[in-house]
């Protein structure tokens, strides 16, 4: 059972024996075994990735439970020590500045346990790369995920101070035109920023921003705009310590859009393993205690655990 349900996390026969130190061909012996006493098939096997049946679905979710329990009947000392691997996604800065300074700790408190982590800015199929938890910084779809609400980020527009002594600040989103605004579509010369209105109850709107510089990577524009070229729409924790030191000064907070939403998102059956059930208990107080500090960049939440349904998870806006 236990080779099995590590093959269907890991997306990979070969994998699954390397992480058990036991050859290939024990591992499709034990698919083998387990079909024949199923009956029916359980895992279809492709060049390319591992996908389980209805049959394999149900069964899985069994043995799940019964590794749980048999895990939390386990002897004391190190053969009872938390142990497995850990598959983790975020956006990418959010990933570095806020999930690795977490995750390290976990690991340090549990020699047994592995991590692989993606820090990428994109939709990730959580089920087909084999990914057990995701960080997501945008609405959610639905899905058969299960949902944590960690907080809410907020989205603004910034510049240096040098910047701005040169330009007047914006008072209105539609004077972005006259200024030198920093975009993250290296594809294009304008973008669509959203902004809220003062008028209470005013609709949010979209204002398309001619950006006469182009960057795929928010590091890099955020470093253009400490050196005072331009205007650049942000995550607010990505530039909260230049606007603490007063790197960069917020233009336009009267028209700041509504946050948005900050999940963790895991599969129900993934999340009863005990390495990344463990490390869920762990990330999601660490979590909203390493970003309440930052009151001005992060709203934190209650705790609430919501299901959802599509097996996609990413960022709708670069980490």
């Amino acid at each position: 059972m236990a080779l099995f349900v590590t093959a269907v996390d890991e997306g990979s026969l070969a994998a699954a024996a390397r992480h058990h130190g036991r050859s290939p061909a024990t591992l499709t012996r034990a698919v083998t075994l387990l079909e024949n006493n199923a009956g029916e098939t359980l895992l279809l096997r492709s060049t390319r990735r591992l996908s389980l049946t209805p049959a394999g679905e149900r069964h899985v979710a069994t043995w799940r439970d019964v590794l749980t329990q048999l895990g939390a009947i386990a002897p004391s000392g190190s053969a009872g020590q938390l142990r497995g691997s850990i598959v983790l996604t975020a956006p990418e800065l959010f990933g570095r500045l806020k999930l690795m300074p977490v995750l390290e700790p976990f690991l340090r408190a549990h020699p047994l346990v592995s991590a692989r982590v993606l820090l990428i800015n994109r939709l990730v199929d959580m089920i087909g790369e084999g990914v057990d938890v995701a960080v997501r910084l945008a609405p959610l779809p639905d899905s058969m995920l299960t949902a944590i609400r960690l907080g809410e980020v907020r989205v603004l527009v910034c510049a240096s101070p040098d910047y701005l002594a040169r330009v007047s600040a914006p008072s209105d989103p539609q004077d972005l035109g006259r200024h030198d605004c920093i975009g993250l579509n290296a594809e294009g010369d304008g973008e669509l920023w959203r902004f809220g209105a003062k008028e209470t109850g005013a609709r949010v709107r979209s204002v398309r921003v001619p950006t006469r510089l182009s960057l795929n990577d928010v590091g890099a524009a955020i470093d253009a705009a400490r050196r005072g070229y331009g205007l650049v729409r942000t995550r607010a924790y990505q530039v909260a310590d230049d606007l603490a030191a007063g790197r960069l000064v917020q233009v336009l907070a009267s028209f700041e859009p509504p946050p948005a939403p900050a999940h963790l998102v895991f599969h129900p059956d993934r999340g009863m393993r005990t390495p990344v059930r463990s490390f869920i208990d762990h990330v999601v107080p660490a979590l909203r205690g390493n970003c309440a500090g930052s009151r001005r960049c992060w709203r934190n939440q209650s705790n609430s655990v919501t299901p959802i349904p599509r097996d996609a998870v990413g960022a709708d806006m670069p980490t």
